[in-house]
């Protein structure tokens, strides 16, 4: 297993480390964990982007173990930023005031720019189009959760160009050689080349689709993403129903298959399905607390 200094990319993690934040996680969602373990430590977030679960399931993970948060939501308008001060002088302030920092910021690459001007842990909480890691390890772990074997077929619903969390995601399905993947979009925002690349040097299974129906009928996950007006233009409203998670839709899943989503949703799943037992997403989002309490302990910790 590797030893966790930043969390930057989804890419810098194995199976064993993996493994080691799940069998953690087990223990704090069982509540056999030190409630004052961090005591003492104060994490940063600092979010150049709005957030919702991100940041507060960081900061209630924190809390939750003991330790404290100072905060700036809207780092862009409510700090030094509006006054011009770069990043890279914010993060090395920050570091004298903080033990770990929590940065989301709309620019790919600015986490990874933030760890060569820290002496103390950097976290990715999202950063442009690139990645959303915590994202990607939550989603494994509410798959895994439910499928104890790494043998099944994922159709991932979405803007692939430009969401963050499916590059997250495919990068850790990409250390399971046997699952499957089957990539559902309009052909303006399928994976990037890179991804892309990546998973066929992998050898891992994957195709790519437009036939929203078909895919989700033949997936054991089913994970749902936004369709974006804001790259598909002219375009949005061709689009707009083709991706639709509804009770039609739910006829054709497979009875033990799981729905999840990395929320917020807009109209991609339909209300009623939430009442479905597929239907996982708020569990998933309850996952994002827990898999982050046992990040930060394995960063900070004893």
């Amino acid at each position: 297993m590797m030893k966790l200094k930043h969390i930057i990319s989804a890419r810098q993690l194995d199976k064993k480390t993996l493994q080691k934040i799940f069998s953690v996680t087990d223990k704090i969602k069982s509540q056999k964990f030190n409630k004052n373990a961090l005591s003492g430590k104060i994490m940063a977030t600092l979010f150049y982007q709005p957030s919702t679960r991100t940041r507060l399931s960081f900061e209630s993970a924190m809390l939750r173990l003991g330790g404290s948060v100072i905060t700036t939501e809207d780092a862009a308008e409510f700090s030094s930023a509006i006054k011009g001060e770069t990043l890279t002088d914010t993060i090395r302030v920050v570091n004298f005031y903080s033990d770990v920092i929590v940065i989301r910021h709309p620019e790919s690459g600015i986490a990874d720019l933030a760890t060569k001007y820290s002496n103390i842990p950097i976290i990715n909480a999202g950063d442009g189009v690139g990645e959303h890691p915590t994202q990607g390890i939550l989603d494994l772990y509410t798959i895994f959760s439910k499928f104890h074997s790494p043998d099944f077929t994922v159709a991932i619903c979405g803007d692939h160009a430009n969401y963050r969390p499916h590059h997250s995601l495919s990068y850790l399905l990409s250390l399971y050689p046997k699952i499957k993947i089957i990539y559902v979009s309009p052909k303006l925002l399928s994976m990037p080349r890179e991804l892309k690349q990546h998973l066929i040097n992998k050898k891992i299974k994957f195709s790519e689709t437009e036939d929203f129906q078909s895919a989700v009928a033949r997936a054991d996950v089913v994970y749902q993403g936004r369709i974006p007006k804001e790259y598909l233009g002219k375009d949005y409203k061709k689009y707009l129903d083709r991706y639709v998670l509804d009770k039609k839709v739910l006829k054709n899943i497979k009875k033990n298959a799981i729905i999840m989503h990395p929320l917020p949703r807009l109209n991609e799943i339909a209300p009623e399905v939430d009442s479905d037992p597929r239907a996982i997403y708020f569990e998933q989002a309850q996952n994002g607390l827990f898999i982050r309490m046992s990040l930060l302990l394995l960063l900070l910790g004893p």
